[in-house]
């Protein structure tokens, strides 16, 4: 190692906060070097800080559409509580119902009534029940499944509010469409085999319910979209933001720049202002 001050050359093992050639004290004499680099880096990695908090804050709370369509796409989970379909199985000593959504899924494993449906499908009592409730079953799935990727885009979104609120605009209409056909498919299909049979199928409006909520969505996202989602930044942090990813791909030198490496003419107000209030408070504090 050599000294910052005259370069002499300083043994590994010379553990010692002094100079031996100078005298120089090698900590404090680098350390002002050490502040002001690490202000500009403060500076520009603030700055960035701030976009990412920024574009948060557009997509959760930075308007009221942006709350609504949080609050809705958090309904569209209490839209699968909502019975899809299903079917009621009844015999001597046994009589359990099968509701397609939430609520009927969790409690059909609880009470085993899940793990049974595969033998019930070869079943002359109980098949045509289990195979009517088999579209609800289906399109339960695909919904919970738009449902699962909106969500996603909403919570990731922040990362480009644009692009996201394209997606979900885009996954709610297919959702939409997905919930008519697949609402339709439920009323349809014949459940053919449970006429006279203790086994019976039922049809469910939790669809109706998701489609709600897609449609929802759809112009809601279009209508942010054409109100601009995008926050603004202020300038300076945009140019920071740039000349940080150029410091850490070594185009520029951090030591080469001056502190504030930016600055605004209000951000310059701010700055003097605090520094008069820094002195006043000092020299208060020598009267006393």
């Amino acid at each position: 190692m050599q000294c910052p001050k005259c370069g002499g050359e300083i043994p590994f093992f010379d553990l010692k906060p002094n100079c031996k050639h100078c005298g120089v004290n090698i900590m404090y004499y680098t350390q002002e070097e050490t502040l002001i680099r690490d202000a500009k880096r403060t500076e520009l990695e603030g700055a960035s800080a701030r976009m990412v908090i920024a574009r948060v804050k557009a997509e959760f709370i930075g308007s009221r559409l942006a709350i609504i369509r949080m609050v809705v796409s958090l309904l569209s989970a209490a839209a699968l509580l909502l019975p899809y379909g299903g079917a009621v199985f009844k015999a001597p000593l046994f009589d359990e119902t099968l509701s397609v959504g939430i609520i009927g899924v969790v409690k059909g494993f609880m009470n085993g009534l899940i793990m049974k449906l595969p033998a019930f499908l070869g079943s002359a009592v109980f098949g045509g029940a289990t195979k009517a409730a088999l579209a609800p079953a289906a399109v339960f799935v695909l919904v919970a499944l738009f449902d699962v990727a909106i969500f996603l885009a909403l919570l990731i979104g922040f990362m480009n509010l644009t692009k996201s609120a394209k997606f979900m605009r885009g996954a709610a209409l297919a959702g939409a469409v997905l919930c008519v056909i697949g609402q339709i498919v439920i009323f349809v299909v014949p459940s053919s085999g449970t006429e006279g049979s203790p086994a019976s199928a039922f049809t469910g409006y939790g669809a109706l319910a998701s489609l709600a909520v897609f449609v929802v969505l759809f112009f809601l996202n279009g209508a942010m979209l054409k109100a601009g989602i995008e926050p603004e930044y202020p300038e300076n942090d945009i140019k920071r933001r740039d000349l940080l990813k150029k410091v850490r791909a070594g185009e520029v030198d951090l030591d080469s720049l001056s502190l504030p490496v930016f600055e605004s003419e209000e951000e310059r107000e701010t700055r003097m202002k605090a520094l008069e209030e820094a002195l006043k408070a000092e020299e208060e504090g020598k009267e006393l």
